[in-house]
């Protein structure tokens, strides 16, 4: 009896009201229900309008049609599931009445064959969504290293490569959990609160609205965790691809650790960008991880509230044993959503945060804008009339004015920091410039494939690519054959060698050609720029890893082939270019003097002072 007094007492308020008062909380009922709609559709403007996620969006609907009847099997999924709680209420009706509509086995046969529906449609809501989420992995892919391949060297001075190594992964890898899983539960936690409050307000109106009663707190945690994580995310993002570098960095550079004995220092040069990236990881969990508990909380309040006061009108016969059933059923239901909120938001915010990474990559324009519009068969004829370039506002070059011709050797030389690389680089077209032309063309309007197919360029630094000795000497050129690249090789004073090598021209080679000699690289490298046949041959101190007898062995094999094309050769050793047609010499990225070498050395400037130099040199090291 004391318990009915008191619940009787706690129901005061709840008793059935009169027919003013019932219209009122309806109204009021409506409203509230009216004000939630409205606020997640302000949310779903807000996020269409973030330009992150618009572009996200964009990738998506690229594969609309797969999408989309993923997304009409999970609604089909969403709409059966709601059909569950329905029919437990239908069966706990006619247990505690005792009058029952349909055989027990009836009502349990039917939430098997709809759980077999849903499990049905569930696969393929996966295989269509999911499978669509991976397209755009691939695609983003494809794209950001494209995009790369477009941009200029100063863009590769801005962004290391672990960086962009970074943002083609982790951040793309993100992007994808965005696009995946994030538009499911985000459709998830629209259509189920939809269905779901519609049919706890078809059960009792007034239990619904205080089912809502944590729904302004939600949602103030909610937009503060979203800010959050979003701001953390960018710089954990930010680290990883430190630390990526790093690895990079330090792999790269394996010999001269373990020739210094650094291995230590190497792993504590690591360990500070680890425990860096460590430090913003965990920052980040520290909000995210404190997220899901305050959701449950609310959601377990929501449970505890329902639980008293739809007990109440269970007792007071407000409502049937049935339909509170049910309606505990769709509260389940709802939570759900109430818990995917926060995991949406918490996707959609890392997923614009590495979307904005990539997007900051994408939007990176190279410094050389390719308009080129003459087709020409390029004969090699350089000159470059008053050519001045600076780098960041550094003069680098001050008034060159040079010609390279056909069938002519010219060398360049000067001491370190003169200009003679960079010269070279803006006849490829690395950098932007005025004031070459390419047969009495401006080059900026040679289109930038024609003109870089035409020349054979041999780096300073030599790289070799993981793969065979073969495909890397045909890299420029894959459909020679292989008496092509034995040619190529021979010429360059490398065939015999590679031979000895098990394996031969099938041989793999390591990261950057790791199993080879400095000079073995370099000569191989030779090879690959002869195999093109180029009308411009350029040498970009290309031969510093051979011992001299190799470079001179290497010039008179090569001589005739020079002798065909445009050749420009820049050396130290000076010995290597004095049968030259002409030399330049260069100082402070001026011209101070030109001519062929016995010319060079009468007049006695800078050219015969460096000769002198190389030769006592030379000497002093013969007789050590």
């Amino acid at each position: 009896m004391i318990i009915k007094r008191n619940l009787s007492a706690d129901l005061s308020t709840c008793q059935t009201p009169t027919p003013t008062e019932n219209g009122k909380r309806t109204e009021n009922g409506k409203n509230t229900i009216g004000k939630i709609l409205l606020e997640l559709s302000i949310l779903i403007v807000i996020i269409l309008t973030m330009k992150e996620l618009k572009v996200m969006l964009q990738y998506i609907f690229r594969h609309k049609s797969r999408v989309i009847t993923g997304l009409i099997f999970l609604i089909i999924v969403d709409s059966a599931q709601i059909v569950i709680p329905r029919i437990l209420k239908y069966a706990v009706d006619d247990i505690a009445t005792g009058k029952f509509h349909h055989n027990l086995l009836t009502y349990a046969f039917a939430i098997i064959i709809i759980a077999l529906f849903i499990a049905f449609f569930r696969y393929w809501w996966r295989y269509f969504v999911i499978g669509s989420a991976r397209l755009v992995e691939k695609e983003m892919h494809e794209e950001i290293f494209q995009h790369v391949l477009t941009l200029d060297p100063l863009f590769f001075q801005k962004y290391s490569a672990g960086d962009i190594m970074a943002r083609i992964t982790n951040d793309v890898n993100a992007v994808r959990m965005a696009a995946g899983i994030g538009v499911v539960a985000s459709t998830d936690t629209i259509i189920l609160s939809i269905l779901s409050l519609f049919m706890m307000v078809k059960i009792n109106l007034l239990l619904t609205l205080y089912a809502l009663i944590p729904l302004p707190a939600l949602t103030i945690i909610t937009f503060f965790f979203s800010r959050v994580v979003h701001i953390r995310f960018g710089k954990v993002q930010a680290a990883f691809s430190s630390i990526t570098e790093k690895v990079r960095e330090l792999i790269s550079g394996i010999r001269v650790i373990k020739n210094f004995v650094q291995e230590n220092g190497a792993v504590q040069d690591f360990k500070k960008d680890n425990q860096l990236y460590l430090d913003k990881a965990v920052s980040l969990i520290r909000y995210s991880a404190a997220f899901d508990p305050f959701l449950m909380f609310f959601a377990n309040l929501t449970v505890a509230l329902i639980l008293y006061l739809g007990g109440i009108r269970v007792i007071f016969g407000t409502i049937t044993l049935g339909d509170f059933v049910a309606f505990t059923g769709y509260l389940n239901i709802l939570i759900w959503p109430m818990i995917a909120l926060g995991w949406v938001i918490n996707l959609l915010q890392r997923g614009r945060a590495s979307m904005k990474r990539i997007l900051n990559l994408l939007e990176s324009q190279s410094t050389i804008v390719d308009k080129g519009t003459k087709q020409l068969n390029i004969r090699g004829n350089i000159e470059t009339r008053d050519l001045t370039f600076a780098y960041n506002g550094t003069p680098v070059l001050k008034n060159i004015n040079v010609k390279f011709a056909p069938h002519r050797f010219t060398a360049i030389v000067g001491k370190t920091g003169s200009g003679k690389t960079t010269l070279v680089d803006l006849i490829m077209r690395f950098y932007p410039s005025s004031g070459i032309f390419i047969d009495g063309i401006p080059i900026e309007e040679i289109p930038l494939k024609k003109l870089r197919s035409a020349i054979g360029y041999i780096p300073q630094e030599t790289f070799l690519f993981s793969d065979t000795i073969k495909n890397n000497i045909a890299f420029g050129k894959f459909d020679v054959g292989i008496d092509n690249v034995i040619e190529a090789a021979k010429m360059a004073q490398i065939y015999d060698e590679i031979m000895e090598i098990p394996g031969g021209f099938d041989a793999r080679l390591g990261e950057k050609g790791i199993n080879l000699s400095g000079g073995q690289k370099q000569r191989i490298a030779i090879a690959r720029a002869l195999i093109i046949q180029p009308e411009i041959v350029i040498f970009d101190d290309s031969l510093s890893s051979v011992d001299s007898n190799t470079e001179k062995a290497i010039m008179e094999n090569i001589r005739e082939f020079l002798e065909k094309r445009t050749s420009i050769i820049i050396s130290h050793r000076l010995g290597a270019i004095q049968d030259a047609d002409e030399i330049i010499v260069l100082q402070n990225g001026e011209i101070v003097e030109k001519g062929k070498h016995q010319t060079l050395i009468k007049k006695g400037g800078i050219y015969n002072e460096m000769y002198n130099l190389q030769m006592i040199k030379e000497r002093l090291e013969e007789n050590a």
